[in-house]
């Protein structure tokens, strides 16, 4: 028996409601990443793989793939991942709120937007 709650945590957040909840936020973004990669000129289907869709994005935004290795670095990822959004946004012709609010706050609407919407990329 676990004494300190940890896998009772865990059976909460993946489970029920929560987990179903969580799926449908993950193929949002996934669906919306397709969309952004394609246009693009990359594969879609990177955009479901956990690692290599994050590589791929940095690339998108204009900075090399081993960039992405900042992620792991606990604050620098934080900064970094706004940094990445901005950049992605620019690249699509978008503002910095909307890089901001839309691609690093609520990504599961703005790569949606971005995917879906008529912008279009552009290699600076």
């Amino acid at each position: 028996m676990d004494s300190n709650g940890i896998s009772d945590l865990y059976a909460t957040i993946f489970s029920g409601t929560t987990g179903l909840i969580a799926l449908a936020f993950y193929i949002l973004v996934v669906v919306g990443l397709w969309k952004v990669f394609t246009k693009a000129g990359y594969p879609g289907i990177l955009a479901i793989i956990p690692i290599v869709n994050v590589v791929f994005l940095v690339k998108i935004a204009g900075m090399s793939g081993w960039l992405a290795l900042l992620y792991l670095i606990p604050i620098v990822g934080f900064i970094f991942g706004i940094v990445v959004s901005i950049k992605l946004g620019e690249r699509f012709g978008k503002g910095g709120l909307f890089s901001f609010f839309l691609l690093f706050v609520f990504p599961y609407i703005g790569y949606l937007i971005l995917g879906f919407g008529q912008s279009r990329h552009r290699a600076i």
